[in-house]
């Protein structure tokens, strides 16, 4: 499998999704996954181009942003337990789950610098995702103002695994819609200009539906590697 080739493929059909909803796909960050490839893997997806990359788990983190010395953007797209946040949150540039107040309360002692994050939503309700429900989305950037280490850039979610594509463009839609609300606010420590949603199977749907960030593993870069 050879990730430029992948990539070639992505990228023609990021082009396409955004010729039919309008869209530029300047607009579009490719967030390579690699939780589970080698960091061999690794390196040979920054060298096809994709600077961002992203992991789940905080020892293939730390291992893969060490050896890459600082090549790659990182975003850090798993759940984070507070008391973890102090080994990894000065390396990271991006973080899509933030989804509790002593999270963000534990970022906010332990960061040297302001921390870029996407607030989880579980815009579909699912018991077994993580996330806050929308309508404790607002609530929550009124309680985070004064932590001013926490810098809410965006929402993130995750669409469940059906065949049903209109279901899959309504939840992306809803977090879209919420996202505008947040904007509408205008808060300081929360512009919430991005939209952190679409994988491997759904990224097309959720360009379409307005996806600023694109999270892709298999598609890019293969699997256990």
């Amino acid at each position: 499998m050879d990730v430029a080739a992948n990539l070639e493929d992505i990228n023609q059909k990021i082009r396409q999704a955004c010729e039919r909803s309008n869209r530029n796909p300047d607009e579009i960050t490719i967030i390579g996954v690699t939780k589970y490839v080698t960091i061999e893997r690794t390196e040979e997806t920054v060298q096809a181009g994709v600077k961002n990359l992203a992991e789940n788990r905080m020892e293939g983190f730390l291992e893969k942003y060490n050896h890459l010395n600082n090549e790659a953007i990182w975003h850090f797209i798993g759940t984070l337990q507070s008391r973890k946040v102090k080994e990894v949150i000065n390396q990271v540039d991006y973080l899509h789950s933030l989804d509790r107040k002593s999270l963000a309360k534990e970022i906010n002692k332990r960061a040297s610098k302001p921390v870029d994050c996407f607030v989880q939503v579980n815009v579909s309700g699912e018991d077994t995702k993580h996330g806050m429900a929308p309508d404790e989305v607002v609530p929550f950037l009124h309680a985070i103002e004064s932590y001013d280490k926490v810098r809410v850039v965006g929402l993130m979610t995750m669409a469940p695994h059906i065949e049903d594509e209109e279901q899959i463009r309504r939840y992306f839609r809803q977090l879209s819609a919420l996202r505008d609300e947040v904007q509408g606010l205008e808060l300081h420590h929360a512009p919430c200009n991005y939209l952190s949603m679409g994988m491997s199977n759904d990224y097309e749907l959720a360009v379409e539906e307005g996806a600023t960030h694109i999270r892709i593993g298999s598609s890019l870069v293969g699997s256990q590697i």
